[in-house]
């Protein structure tokens, strides 16, 4: 995010996935202008599906006055993978070390302590094969568990190409 951005929150819609889960019913991300409509997220969502850093949402106010996303109207590319930490797992819970390993990687995230994760941002850019396998080591170690929030087909095809 550059100093000099304008930014605006954007909330998203969040589907109930259990009674505890989320932990709300919207999340707000930060945004930028685009068009009188349209706004390019500028952070890595924490609870919403299928948004990435960089995509470009039609936005729209609420009768409360809130800006409230609506259709994707590009996708960046980019991927946003939630990483788990297990607390008493072998890393102690500890995001900062989970952060420290993927960041010789590329990838680089925004964590949210009071519900143990992480939310990375893949950029395209980025060689997922070697993302992918650190995941995968991490569940094997019981570091932690992980979900794909928001991939596309070179993310598929990688997994895939690895199974």
């Amino acid at each position: 995010m550059k100093r000099n951005e304008q930014l605006v929150e954007v909330g998203f819609d969040l589907p109930r996935v259990s009674e505890q889960w989320p932990p709300g019913n919207r999340e707000c991300l930060w945004a930028q202008w685009v068009t009188a409509d349209a706004v390019r997220l500028r952070n890595v969502p924490s609870l919403a599906y299928g948004v990435a850093w960089g995509d470009l949402f039609r936005v729209h106010r609420a009768e409360t006055g809130d800006l409230l996303a609506g259709k994707r109207l590009h996708w960046s590319g980019h991927c946003t993978i939630r990483v788990f930490v297990n607390q008493d797992g072998p890393l102690n819970g500890s995001l900062q070390r989970v952060s420290e390993m993927f960041a010789p990687l590329g990838v680089a995230g925004e964590g949210s302590p009071q519900w143990g994760l992480l939310a990375f941002d893949v950029p395209p850019e980025v060689d997922v094969v070697p993302v992918q396998r650190l995941l995968k080591d991490g569940v094997r170690e019981d570091w932690w568990d992980y979900e794909e929030a928001c991939v596309g087909a070179a993310w598929i095809a990688a997994d895939e190409a690895e199974a």
